[in-house]
Parts: structure tokens; sequence; C-alpha cells
């Protein structure tokens, strides 16, 4: 019988999938610097944004059919300055790590026919 399958057999040193090596590089303090104060500026832009969605809608709560209208525009500009916010952090972290790229993906590629092809 012969073994087939990723599993079967016993594992080699060239099998074995390893983390390419990166070379120790600087991050680059302007990029990171200059991406902090974007992310500084999302997030208090967030703060205000959500401080008056708050306040149309106590308008709106009231009586004011047009403060909806502001409710919804302000609700979804938080929500997007946080994304945005959230975006730019990520990059930040993926900048201090070293990393420029994203590393490859561990499972290895398949051949023609899938996992139950057979085996002359």
């Amino acid at each position: 019988m012969v073994p087939v399958g990723k599993h079967s057999g016993e594992h080699t040193a060239e099998q074995t999938v390893t983390e390419p090596e990166y070379p120790a590089e600087a991050p680059p303090r302007r990029k990171m610097f200059l991406l902090a104060l974007v992310v500084t500026v999302t997030l208090v832009a967030w703060g205000v944004l959500v401080y008056t969605a708050i306040d149309f809608g106590r308008e709106a709560r009231s009586g004011e059919p047009v403060a909806w209208v502001f409710v919804v525009v302000t609700t979804l500009g938080a929500a997007a300055a946080l994304f945005v916010a959230l975006l730019l952090g990520v990059r930040i972290m993926t900048l201090f790590r070293g990393r420029n790229e994203p590393s490859p993906s561990p499972v290895p590629v398949q051949g023609a026919g899938g996992r139950r092809r057979k085996v002359d």
C-alpha cells in the first residue's frame, strides 16, 4: 500500500514550513508618527461625531423630525471614522513589527484533482 496524503509517512526537514527571515530594519519613524497623528485625529473626530449624534438624538426625541436625519448621518460618520482609525492602527502595528508584506500562506497548494484523486 502506498501512503497518500499530507499526514502519511515520516516528516522530513524538507517538508517543514518555516517562516521566512526578514532583515532587521529600523521601523520608519516618520511614517509611524504621521499615521499615529492621523489615528489620533480620526479618534477625536469619532468622539465629536458620537457626542453630536447623542445631542441630535435628544433633539429628535423631543419632536424635531429633521434631527433624525442628522442622527443617521453622524452615526454613519462615527462608524466610518472608527473603522478608518482601526485600519490605520493595524498599519502602524505592521510597521512596528517590521513587516511590509504579508507572510506567505502555510497551506500548500494542492495539485490537480484535489483530495480524492485516484493514484495509479
